[in-house]
């Protein structure tokens, strides 16, 4: 990092970079993401600094990178929002030394030192950003000593250094569009879907036919694995797209069909829909539902939901041992039970019911008030259908099982009794409540 003499005046914009970080504050996570906002809106003032004050732009990227070092150890960023943050604030430096004129060749070898002495991980796969960032005689520059790098490595294929430098070798020949690099490059290191999903998007403008020849050679490598890739999922995308491209739409509709009858969900169906003529969506809408009964009940919920299908999303809760939904994430759950609660309300309970249950059985005490909000409505909806029964059947089974959960259990008793789990006081009333206890309720 750049460093100042002993005379030099520190920028005003230090000061602001000094007041955001909070130095001395422990930030925790729930805190992370506000933190980093405030840090965002300083930043913001450097990056405009680019065209007009290139040379200061540069120190105080540097000024605020080591103040980020600095605050590391005084944060919790389970979120990852602050080591993101310092990754833009990278990208930011190389484009204020580019705009500055500075040495390309330096600039790439001190991205390099930042790589290699990287304590809290702010440089981590940050290469893909980095070329992005990097102008031409930029990423040359940092491409000549990632390749030296690489060569100097080569004699051990199976090291870190040699795996790392191809996959840094692989962003840039992607930042620089140079798909014969790039195709060289994976035929050394052994192609996997990945790198054909690569240059088959490189080459998916220009040429579709080689493109769409790209994508096939990835989907048969992706098939031959025990588990689907990442890729795999936009190599499919990408053939159909590329078969309507090419003027091969019933081949891209049959591939979206056989997707979604491999995989049924929201999104598989969605996705066979774009292919599907205007005129036949109605057939085959019913097509595709009637092909998704096998599907598991998480990926059912979400698709008759999407699809507006509330006799088929009844008849679907109704059909579903309690067990069943209870293991359900509530992502699903949810909006399936305020979607019934009017037409349903008998339906809508047993999945309220399920979500408390399924919190209150995993011992999960940070979401035991979300697990009484469920429970109260899961009453509110019993009561509705008439179905008091069901309900007191519930409280029976939850005291049972869960009496010596204390900081549930007096909550879930004040249900059953009839009490408003939203009637709970809110903080301040809380606090003065005990502080009225405390001083004898004496205000004087």
């Amino acid at each position: 990092m750049r460093k100042r003499g002993p005379s030099s005046k520190a920028d005003p914009i230090e000061r602001e970079i000094e007041r955001a970080l909070c130095p001395g504050a422990f930030i925790r996570d729930g805190e992370s993401f506000s933190f980093v906002s405030g840090l965002d809106q300083v930043a913001a003032t450097i990056d405009k600094l680019i065209t007009t004050e290139p040379v200061r732009a540069v120190a105080l990227y540097e000024t605020f990178l080591a103040g980020c070092h600095a605050k590391a150890d005084e944060l919790d960023d389970s979120s990852g929002s602050f080591g993101r943050f310092a990754q833009e604030l990278v990208c930011g430096w190389i484009k204020a030394r580019q705009a500055s004129d500075a040495d390309p060749d330096k600039t790439a070898s001190t991205l390099l030192a930042w790589m290699d002495d990287d304590p809290y991980a702010f440089c981590y796969e940050i290469e893909k950003d980095a070329a992005a960032a990097f102008d031409k005689a930029g990423l040359a520059a940092f491409e000549k000593r990632i390749r030296a790098r690489f060569g100097d490595a080569s004699a051990d294929p199976s090291s870190w250094p040699y795996r790392r430098g191809a996959e840094i070798l692989r962003a840039i020949y992607i930042a620089q569009r140079n798909i014969a690099a790039y195709i060289a490059l994976a035929e050394e290191t052994g192609i996997r879907p990945e790198d054909c999903l690569a240059v088959a998007k490189l080459l998916a403008a220009r040429k579709p036919d080689e493109s769409l020849a790209w994508v096939e050679r990835g989907r048969a490598f992706d098939r031959e694995k025990q588990f689907r890739s990442t890729a795999g999922y936009d190599l499919d995308k990408l053939h159909r797209e590329l078969l309507t491209r090419l003027g091969r739409q019933n081949e891209a509709l049959e591939a979206a069909w056989a997707e979604f009858r491999e995989h049924p969900s929201e999104f598989t169906y969605d996705d066979l829909m774009k292919f599907v003529p205007k005129a036949e969506r109605r057939e085959w809408h019913e097509k595709a539902l009637n092909a998704a009964k096998g599907a598991d009940l998480h990926s059912l919920l979400e698709l008759f939901m999407e699809t507006r299908e509330m006799d088929r999303l009844a008849e679907l809760v109704r059909g579903s041992p309690d067990k069943a939904l209870q293991n359900v994430s509530h992502y699903a759950t949810e909006p399936a039970a305020k979607r019934l609660e009017k037409s349903h309300p008998n339906l809508a309970a047993r999945l309220w019911r399920a979500q408390g249950m399924r919190i209150v059985d995993a011992k999960k005490s940070k979401y035991y008030d979300a697990a009484l909000s469920n429970f109260e409505r899961a009453r509110d909806c019993y009561q509705k259908a008439g179905l008091s029964v069901e309900w007191e059947n519930t409280v029976r089974q939850v005291s049972a099982l869960h009496y010596r959960k204390t900081g549930f259990i007096n909550g879930f008793q004040a249900l059953a009794a009839g009490a408003k789990h939203t009637d709970r006081p809110g903080f301040l009333e809380r606090a003065k409540a005990r502080w009225g206890e405390r001083h004898g309720g004496d205000n004087s």
